[in-house]
Parts: C-alpha cells; structure tokens; sequence
C-alpha cells in the first residue's frame, strides 16, 4: 500500500505530464500535419496513478481543450501539493508526539 506522500507525488507528477502534453499541442498546433498528444491516467493498486501519452489518430489542434486542460493540471497539482503538506506536518506531529 502506498503512502499519502507517494500517492500524492505520483498526483503531482500526473499534473506535471498533463502541462507538459498540453504545452506540446500549444507549441505545435500551427504545425502542418501535427497530431495532438493526449494523456490517459490510470489507477495504480494501493494508491496512485500513473499516465501514458498517445497520439490522437486525427490531425488538427484543440486550443480550448488544450487550455482548459492546463487549467485542470494546475488545479490538481495545488491539491496534490496540499494533501502532500499537509502529510508531511501530520507525520511530524506524530513524531513530537511521541519522542
């Protein structure tokens, strides 16, 4: 089973991948004959997620999904990072407690 901190870091490193892909599609759109890269998320056993890119089987640009896109990953990263915080002070808690 995974920690809080690992399933939240693997959230983190999802956020980061989707940025990533979006950012690529962006830069490209104008690009002749370009096909946008695309992230699937998939659960991991005992916590966590892990992505794999693909290319999308049409040509083209989707600017607003592409955005919308960036808008969700850097929400989620901001809650992954506050649940891996707030982890971290909880475990330090634990410690003074008990030390």
């Amino acid at each position: 089973m995974a920690t809080i901190s690992n399933i939240a870091l693997s959230g983190m490193s999802a956020a980061q991948a989707q940025l990533n892909v979006s950012a690529n599609n962006i830069a490209n759109m104008n690009t002749e004959g370009f096909k946008r890269q695309e992230l699937q998320q998939s659960q991991q056993t005992g916590g966590g997620v892990t992505t794999t890119v693909t290319r999308s089987p049409t040509e083209g640009s989707a600017l607003e999904a592409d955005i919308v896109s960036q808008l969700q990953a850097k929400n989620a990263f901001l809650a992954n990072l506050a649940v891996f915080k707030t982890s971290n002070q909880m475990t330090g808690a634990l410690l003074d407690k008990t030390a």
